[in-house]
């Protein structure tokens, strides 16, 4: 489990195209632009819809060196978004376990990004992300579990996706009902890590508006372009982490 370069190695885990650029695109691009080898996994849509190539064309605004790597299946709302897949949030667990396992144990990442407990605002799929990322960090360890899927990888933090109380107080007379954007956030003396990527905010915007087809269909996605500017410079320029770290002293997101 000794580690084979020294450069920060992160691993993103996302259950939709939209969300990398949403909650974690300024980041990935900080991280990217350091030098730190980045890597993406998105739970549902295939290659070759409509999502997917939104989704590479976002990877590469984020400066991320590979393509993102898809699970397969489909979204819990959305079937056609992995035509004949099981739903993500109903396949076995133990077969997505495995599945994330042989790729933690392929990119060796220090840190693992994801939602954190509740998928930010209770969606199914964000929450099995969540759960499917622990598990997976905790298994790839493990030398007897698994052996034909690589030798077995320490990952040394983990870090979860929230949003601050005051950032949902201060957005929410601007969001609609239907809107999916954070209803509650989290308590700033709860929150580790908070990332200044106001020196990119401008690809953040640029992969989120890859993203056309959501932009197009999601609430959420309409609030945030509505945003007056104060508020959406505000929902830009930082993205904050609750951090656990699976070894004594961990490793540093930034």
């Amino acid at each position: 489990m000794s580690d084979v370069s020294g450069s920060t190695r992160a691993l993103f885990v996302h259950a939709h195209p939209d969300d990398e650029s949403l909650w974690t695109g300024g980041t990935m691009a900080r991280l990217a632009r350091s030098g730190a080898e980045v890597s993406l996994v998105t739970c549902t849509w295939v290659r070759g819809t409509t999502r997917h190539g939104e989704l590479v064309d976002a990877a590469r605004q984020l400066e991320l060196a590979r393509e993102p790597i898809m699970l397969g299946y489909a979204d819990s709302f959305v079937p056609e978004s992995a035509p004949g897949a099981t739903s993500f949030i109903l396949a076995p667990f133990d077969e997505q376990v495995a599945a994330l396992v042989e790729h933690l144990r392929s990119l060796k990442p220090h840190i693992v990004v994801t939602y954190d407990a509740y998928g930010m605002y209770g969606h199914p799929d964000h929450i099995h992300a969540n759960r499917l990322a622990c598990a997976a960090a905790d298994a790839a360890a493990i030398a007897a579990y698994h052996p034909d899927l690589g030798e077995p990888w320490q990952v040394s933090s983990l870090y979860f996706i929230t949003i601050p109380m005051t950032t949902v107080a201060q957005l929410r007379p601007h969001l609609s009902d239907a809107s999916h954007l954070p209803i509650d956030g989290t308590h700033a003396d709860r929150i580790d890590v908070v990332v200044d990527v106001d020196d990119c905010t401008g690809c953040k915007i640029r992969a989120i508006q890859c993203h056309k087809t959501e932009m197009a269909r999601s609430a959420s996605m309409k609030d945030f372009a509505a945003l007056p500017a104060p508020e959406q410079r505000l929902f830009l320029r930082t993205e904050a982490y609750l951090r656990r770290d699976l070894v004594p002293g961990g490793a540093e997101l930034v």
